[in-house]
């Protein structure tokens, strides 16, 4: 009889927004299902696969140290690099000591096959430990319905990298849907580059959010980023369902219609402006979260005050800060008047306190309330999830709290987030 040799064992780690971790749970769910062995990033792993980002250089910067982090950690893993870097420069990947595969964004999905053909990727020796990720696994899930982006904003690579459109039928997104929702999860996070465009055989957004919440149990359905042109009252007017998370994450940008007309962007700030009305009049206790870039070329220093004014103003939940970076092949990277690093770095810094004031003064105005919270994990002894409204909330319990969505009273400001008390 021929002893039946284990599979391989395989850690995924991913970078960037949350389309790639999308992508990253449908690539652990195919190969747990194929008989791969799935350990954490930081386990000794015979295969470590990483899906990179390169939005930005910082991006590329630690795509290339997770790599030989993960090399260095354990110098006989075969390292596979994936994703939107692999697809922008797959040369400068490959030359990183014990990459062994690097594959763009379409070329990705074929990894499976890769791996399972010795003469792509060499036999490897299985290890003894049995692993298979229990916190990772049901309790939020990443489910990408939509890619591809032909908005050409000046400052985005996304759509020289994620340039092939594809939208997944409204059908499978049920189907898949369902199928995380038996295996346990509590909320699933629709994803996409641009989620808003959705529209597949005469459904759109609107009607893909209809079809998963009549047609599935799934207890939280949340959005990833949405543009404000795609934002309608008949949309916002599905939120009178309480499974849909009250967060909406609307990419800003600037605040400066000077600004906003130089990165090709589809709004000015009073569309931004009425759009966050038009949400937060229609759904209670909303969190809107934001990006924002500092330090665009040209950007005048009254030009950043008008962003830093607007963001003061609308009161974000979260704002995410990036300082500008040239983008290879992008139209914002050979505009003459690039701002300098050290002016750059005043700004985030400026933008970043603004940041932490807003978040903060949005979760005082929870303090006090009880609120349902799912809970995902324990580090240090305390555990950790979110509130719907996407507020990170902690609190101690000698019970596994684990994808129970249970509700807490939010006693006071903790970390980046609330403590919360049974």
């Amino acid at each position: 009889m021929v002893k039946r040799t284990e599979r391989p064992k395989v850690a995924l780690d991913s970078l960037g927004c949350k389309l790639n971790q999308a992508e990253i749970q449908s690539l652990s769910r195919q190969l747990a299902e194929a008989g791969y062995r799935l350990v954490a990033p930081t386990d000794k792993a015979d295969i470590y696969i990483l899906n990179t980002c390169t939005v930005t250089h910082v991006a590329d910067r630690k795509s290339r140290h997770m790599l030989r982090l993960a090399r260095r950690r354990n110098p006989a893993a075969r390292l596979v690099a994936i994703g939107c870097y692999a697809e922008r420069s797959p040369q400068e990947l490959a030359r990183i000591e014990g990459v062994d595969l690097v594959l763009g964004n379409d070329q990705k999905w074929h990894l499976l096959k890769l791996l399972e053909d010795a003469d792509n990727l060499s036999r490897l020796s299985a290890g003894t430990s049995l692993a298979l990720l229990e916190k990772n696994r049901r309790t939020r899930a990443f489910l990408k319905v939509q890619d591809g982006c032909r908005n050409f904003c000046a400052y985005c690579i996304v759509p020289l990298v994620r340039s092939r459109e594809e939208i997944v039928p409204v059908k499978k997104v049920v189907a898949l849907v369902g199928g995380l929702v038996a295996n346990g999860y509590q909320e699933v996070v629709l994803t996409g580059t641009e989620i808003g465009t959705y529209n597949r055989d005469g459904v759109n957004l609107k009607g893909l959010l209809e079809r998963v919440l009549s047609e599935t149990a799934v207890a939280r359905l949340r959005l990833s980023s949405l543009q404000p042109p795609e934002i309608s009252s008949e949309l916002i007017g599905l939120w009178r369902n309480p499974r849909l998370c009250p967060h909406f994450h609307l990419s800003l940008q600037s605040g400066s219609d000077a600004v906003l007309g130089r990165m090709k962007r589809r709004y000015t700030s009073a569309d931004y402006k009425g759009v966050v009305a038009l949400i937060r009049d229609s759904v209670p206790d909303v969190a809107i979260t934001t990006d924002v870039i500092v330090g665009f070329p040209d950007e005048t220093e009254a030009e950043f005050q008008e962003t830093y004014d607007f963001c003061r103003q609308i009161q974000f939940a979260r704002i995410h800060v990036f300082p500008y970076s040239p983008r290879p092949g992008t139209a914002a990277a050979t505009m003459p008047q690039q701002v300098s690093e050290i002016v750059k770095k005043q700004r985030s810094q400026q933008m970043l306190a603004l940041a932490k004031e807003s978040a903060q003064s949005f979760q005082q105005g929870f303090l006090g309330k009880t609120t349902n919270v799912l809970w995902e994990q324990k580090a240090g002894g305390v555990w950790s999830g979110l509130t719907g409204n996407y507020i990170k909330v902690y609190t101690r319990s000698n019970k596994s709290l684990t994808n129970q969505l249970l509700p807490v009273r939010l006693v006071k400001l903790y970390r980046d987030g609330i403590w919360g008390e049974f």
